[in-house]
């Protein structure tokens, strides 16, 4: 009853009013996913720090660096800190709204999707640096922290959407059978 009410109120509302409130709906359902997005990317940001910074102190560092000549272990060794304070932000800020997996599983698939996001930032390290024969802290961030870092971060952020943190189940619709007798009564 209530329902064919409310339809018949919003069939003789101006055409205006209704696009506003479609057009406000969209908004209301994209809201969750760009502050999730924008909580995603201050995150990331931190983990960025932790990863460039660490990068070039072990390949840079007073010239050369302790890792000078093995950019693939600095940037393997960046990433896992990287990883690491990433994951913490994203459990416990970013993606807090959403289902929770067990560690005993959550750990294993972020360090997995990490893993892969890791090596498509390595392969665009070893394409510049071993391909094009492009070497120095211009063209290894370039590769590594622009190019890499950018696809990577495509990748994980669909992974850990549909795969650590995944959405919450819908929760099933009343439907006027649902009311209790006692309501009825009104």
């Amino acid at each position: 009853m209530l329902d064919t009410q409310l339809a018949e109120r919003r069939a003789s509302q101006p055409r205006h009013v209704t696009l506003l409130r479609r057009a406000l709906r969209s908004w209301y359902r994209m809201h969750r996913l760009i502050r999730e997005g924008l909580k995603f990317a201050a995150v990331g940001g931190m983990g960025y720090v932790v990863d460039i910074g660490l990068f070039n102190a072990l390949l840079f560092s007073g010239g050369e660096g302790p890792l000078h000549d093995l950019p693939l272990v600095a940037k393997t060794i960046s990433v896992t800190a990287a990883t690491i304070v990433t994951y913490i932000g994203h459990r416990a800020w970013t993606f807090r709204h959403r289902t929770r997996i067990k560690h005993s599983r959550g750990y294993p698939l972020f360090f997995l999707f990490n893993g892969i996001g890791l090596g498509i930032a390595l392969s665009c390290l070893w394409f510049s640096r071993y391909v094009l024969d492009l070497s120095g802290p211009l063209a290894d961030n370039i590769s590594a922290n622009v190019v890499g870092l950018a696809l990577g971060t495509l990748f994980r952020y669909w992974s850990y959407r549909t795969w650590i943190f995944p959405a919450n189940a819908r929760p099933t619709t009343r439907t006027s059978t649902d009311v209790p007798a006692s309501s009825n009564a009104a």
